[in-house]
């Protein structure tokens, strides 16, 4: 599955991001093997309109699902308008437990 994870870093190593909009880093991870490739979030320091400009960033590279600490609601609406599911990554503390609890269909959906 090919999924979004937003990130303080550009790596596996780095930090869960709790925002969507405003995160620092999007991680496009593939669930079975681990691979990424990351991206600066274009969006991040924008002065307005950040959730809906990283939701169609997000939308433009088509991921399975996306996962974040928050969707603001302008960001969930346009995530739904093109029919991708987001979860919540909830108490996870690393990417790879994201991804485990993923897997094991135990992350919260949005």
């Amino acid at each position: 599955m090919k999924l979004f994870l937003t990130t303080t870093g550009p790596d596996l190593h780095s930090e869960l991001d709790p925002r969507f909009g405003r995160c620092a880093y999007l991680l496009l991870i593939d669930s079975e093997t681990l691979e990424f490739q990351s991206f600066p979030n274009p969006s991040s320091s924008v002065s307005g309109g950040a959730g809906i400009k990283t939701a169609q960033f997000v939308a433009d590279l088509k991921p399975d699902t996306v996962i974040s600490g928050d969707f603001g609601p302008n960001a969930a609406s346009a995530l739904r308008s093109a029919n991708i599911p987001m979860y919540l990554y909830g108490d996870c503390k690393t990417v790879e437990d994201v991804v485990r609890r993923l897997n094991s269909n135990s992350l919260k959906r949005f």
